[in-house]
Order: structure tokens, then sequence, then C-alpha cells
């Protein structure tokens, strides 16, 4: 099994095709919310990606077939008044996980993040997704607090009308 990690040129119209195809794989997937993308999402995700300067894909491939993606933005930490890397979008198709891609692909980040000089990575976890709770622990991840007094960072939204 021969297994490549690369940045995604958003540009690159098989690139593209994967990004849309991997995100509506994941976005269909319980985890995901199991409901597939508009056509709108799936036409246009990797193009709206490439006018956000701030935002990076890698893709992973078992023998030249896409089988993951993490999604990333450079984001701006005022504690440490130095860019951070928010992993937005984790990704392994069904066919293809207990291959370690997802620390392969998140070794990809961490370099692209180090590169940068960012001070961290942080990502967001469904509480009942305990494989990927417990791959992100075993890969450093941990939760998030300030004071121990006051608990763990919650992750809230407020979705805005279109």
């Amino acid at each position: 099994m021969n297994i490549d990690i690369i940045k995604a040129d958003y540009l690159n119209p098989k690139h593209a095709e994967e990004i849309a195809f991997l995100m509506n794989a994941y976005a269909s997937d319980p985890m995901g919310g199991g409901k597939p993308l508009p056509d709108s999402v799936i036409n246009n995700l990797a193009n709206e990606l490439s006018k956000r300067p701030y935002a990076f894909s890698v893709i992973s491939y078992i023998d030249g077939v896409a089988a993951g993606l993490i999604t990333c933005f450079e984001l701006f930490s005022t504690f440490y008044c130095k860019p951070l890397v928010n992993i937005h979008d984790v990704i392994v198709l069904k066919e293809y996980r207990s291959n370690g891609l997802s620390h392969k692909m998140l070794e990809k980040v961490e370099k692209i993040a180090i590169s940068r000089d960012c001070c961290k990575l942080t990502l967001e976890v469904l509480e009942g997704n305990k494989i990927a709770k417990l791959s992100y622990h075993k890969f450093g991840f941990s939760d998030y607090e300030l004071d121990p007094k006051m608990g763990n960072a919650l992750f809230w939204q407020k979705v805005l009308k279109k």
C-alpha cells in the first residue's frame, strides 16, 4: 500500500473534485450531519477556499486514490501574539480507516503550521465521536482550558440567516 499526503492546490481541477467528493462523503456520514452537500457547495467549494489566503487543505491518497482530507484555517492567538491553525474538517473515508491516515495528515498539517510560526493547532470534535477523540488524544490534543476552576472551553455557534 502506497500512502501519499499532499497540500492541496485549490485551483487544480483534480484536487477541487477530490475535495468536493471527500467533503460530501463526510457531510453524508452521521458524524458530518448525515446529509449530502448541496450542489452549489460541491461545485464551488475549492474555488471559494482559494479566495481565502489563510485556508489550506491536505489530501491523503492510498495507491493514488483520494482517501482523506483535512481543511484548515490560519487564525490568530491574542494570548500568544502568533498565528494558530484551526483544523476545521478531518475526513477519512470508511474503507480507508485504520491505516493511520488521520495521523499522517495531522503530521503534514503540523509541519505546515510550524513553517508558518504558529503557536498551536486547534480543532473541534463531537462529544460522541469516541474514535476521533481517542485518535486526537493520541496525537497530543487535549481539552482547552485557561483555569481548571472555570472548566473546559465550549464550542458554540449561531447560524446566520442567508
